[in-house]
């Protein structure tokens, strides 16, 4: 508990002794009335100052509101305990909801403690603490044992273990050493390393993640707007009903005013929205929270709801499904040698960062000399074209060679398939093999057993690798040798498809995907650290960079989505109950206390369920 929340329960505690010195002083009028006024001082007065503050601003008809009315007029009527007991009550359910929300914001400050406060900054061999605001590209700073790495870059020296689970929820850490790339958040838990930086701090994952939290519980879900038109409409027409109920009966039927304004009163109580308008959004708000716990950040309760609702789930291939570690497997030349091919094709590759130029300039092994390269151009869903040592080099698709008039052959081989032409002439192929995810498998199997109706696969490579791959994970449909535009078209095509509400969940490395990541219902990027492309486009960003997390996160979504109306049902049905009960002079002012803030608090402790809740 923090200090708020124990002042309030001091508070409460002493209420609740009053309340027993009320309930026991009832024959003596004074003493009655100065306990329930001294009692009504310590636990009312916030209560009394919102509702003021309130009607003063135009917002009438509020919770505030109708717990001044209802205690004021029991008190009014000479009932101190039920005036009493009201506000207290009332109290001990706001005391719950905030302690809920303290605990769905700690789950999410767990990620937030992530920001650096200072950078070592490496001036002539010595280190200067400086804010991390102040560090350039291409700076060095030194990471301590124990400290926060302040921003993303690449070792340069030394050899550490990294602490990510703040990031990724994953415990295990991770090994870096010279040449890894490292992203800020990180704790380094060893060696003292150098890295030399990479972007600037407002660039910098920690940064963009941090600015994706802060901003996630403004995007409401499509039931949480539901319940705030819902409580506006609502709470007047209660105030209304309750003022009629008390004025009728005596004017028409002349019945006593005495029982009929109670009635209005114990109305107004049972009628207070308070469990719907509370739970509701403080359920969406713990479903992310918890999702933050297992390294998976949610934009908003709104793509919580939509991704309980994701029927479709379209994958990427490389990156997603596959490792994206690609290992040339075959080189097959035509007329060259396999290393003047090879050679070729490195030098093409030399300034792309795409992992198959990565391969093959892995497999070439020599310095590369790029002066001899005199042009390059990469040609999204194509190739590269460069001008090397004069000769005019075309690395790629079989679908440019045809594009470019030039005959190529098939391969026998299952992989990428990278084809070479030198001078408009057709030289041969590099064969490139990419390796499936440990636990793709396992995440396809899990979706059907979670009511994904359709898995479907999306890939520029060859039909037969992505066949295979498909064949090897049981993805009921695959589409390839797609263009990144083609990748949008096969989405819209599987959007005419849906039914009803259901929706289409795309989920891709976020590196070349971001079109078919905004185009989706539900656009989740993974392995989203360290990737731009990934937080800016992405819906859901899984922060490990394994597949299974989305079972996680559509797990998360069904419970939070059960919990959410449960505590709608629960409460319309027991508010609908005894609001007849009051009408009809059944239920006296324990019964209506019990009908708003035990619904209140019932409602609260079931959406806690997602906060401590271990196994989701």
């Amino acid at each position: 508990m923090n200090r708020r929340q124990k002042q309030m329960l001091i508070r409460i505690c002493l209420a609740l002794s009053l309340l027993g010195g009320v309930i026991l002083t009832g024959q003596y009028g004074v003493c009655q009335l100065v306990l329930f006024l001294v009692a009504y001082g310590l636990i009312g007065w916030d209560i009394l100052c919102k509702a003021a503050r309130n009607i003063i601003r135009g917002r009438v008809f509020d919770e505030n509101f109708l717990m001044t009315i209802a205690s004021i007029g029991a008190a009014c009527l000479g009932d101190y305990s039920e005036g009493l007991a009201v506000m207290i009550f009332y109290q001990i359910g706001e005391l719950f909801q905030s302690c809920s929300i303290s605990r769905s914001r700690r789950l999410i400050s767990d990620l937030m403690d992530i920001r650096p406060d200072h950078a070592n900054r490496m001036i002539d061999g010595t280190m200067q603490s400086v804010d991390p605001g102040t560090v350039a590209i291409g700076e060095l700073i030194a990471v301590k044992p124990g400290e926060r790495v302040p921003l993303d870059g690449v070792v340069t020296e030394g050899d550490s273990w990294l602490d990510a689970s703040a990031l990724t929820g994953e415990s295990r850490p991770k090994r870096a050493t010279v040449g890894d790339s490292v992203v800020s958040g990180c704790v380094n838990q060893t060696g003292l390393l150098l890295l030399k930086t990479t972007k600037a701090y407002e660039d910098s994952t920690v940064s963009r993640l941090l600015e994706l939290v802060e901003n996630s519980s403004s995007k409401k879900a499509k039931t949480e707007n539901f319940i705030t038109k819902f409580a506006r409409f609502y709470t007047p027409i209660v105030v209304i009903a309750a003022a009629l109920l008390a004025l009728i009966p005596p004017l028409l039927f002349g019945g006593v005013w005495a029982d009929w304004i109670e009635r209005a009163l114990i109305f107004l109580v049972i009628s207070c929205p308070c469990a719907l308008v509370i739970s509701i959004p403080m359920s969406f708000f713990g479903g992310i929270g918890a999702a933050s716990k297992n390294g998976i950040l949610v934009k908003g309760g709104n793509y919580l709801e939509a991704l309980s609702k994701v029927k479709t789930v379209v994958f990427d291939k490389t990156g997603t499904l596959t490792k994206g570690t690609f290992v040339v497997t075959a080189i097959h030349p035509s007329e060259f040698s396999q290393e003047r091919l090879l050679e070729f094709a490195a030098y093409a590759e030399g300034c792309s960062d795409h992992p198959i130029a990565a391969s093959i300039r892995q497999e070439y092994s020599k310095p590369l000399e790029l002066e001899r390269v005199t042009e390059a151009k990469e040609v999204a869903g194509f190739g590269v074209r460069a001008v090397i040592d004069g000769h005019i080099v075309l690395a790629g698709s079989g679908k440019w060679m045809e594009q470019m008039g030039l005959p190529w052959k098939q391969c026998h081989c299952v992989g990428s398939i990278v084809h070479i032409a030198v001078d408009e002439k057709y030289q041969g192929h590099i064969v490139i093999s990419d390796e499936i995810k440990p636990d793709a498998k396992m995440t396809i199997v899990g979706l059907k057993k979670q009511g994904i109706n359709q898995t479907v696969m999306l890939t520029g490579d060859a039909a037969s690798v992505g066949e295979e791959v498909a064949k090897a994970l049981s993805i009921d449909k695959v589409y390839a040798e797609l263009l990144p535009e083609d990748k949008v078209c096969r989405v819209e095509e599987l959007f005419a498809q849906q039914k009803g509400s259901e929706k289409l969940a795309f989920v891709g490395d976020g590196m070349n995907d971001a079109p078919v990541l905004s185009r989706a219902d539900v656009g989740i990027a993974m392995g989203g650290i360290g990737s731009d492309a990934a937080i800016e486009a992405a819906d859901v960003v899984l922060m490990e960079d394994k597949p299974s997390k989305l079972l996680t996160a559509i797990r998360i979504s069904h419970k939070t989505n059960r919990i959410v109306w449960q505590n709608i049902i629960f409460a319309l049905s027991v508010k609908a109950l005894i609001l007849i009960f009051g009408a009809f002079g059944i239920a006296n002012m324990w019964v209506a206390v019990f009908a708003d803030v035990g619904v209140s608090i019932l409602a609260i402790l079931n959406t806690f369920r997602l906060l401590v809740s271990k196994n989701i």
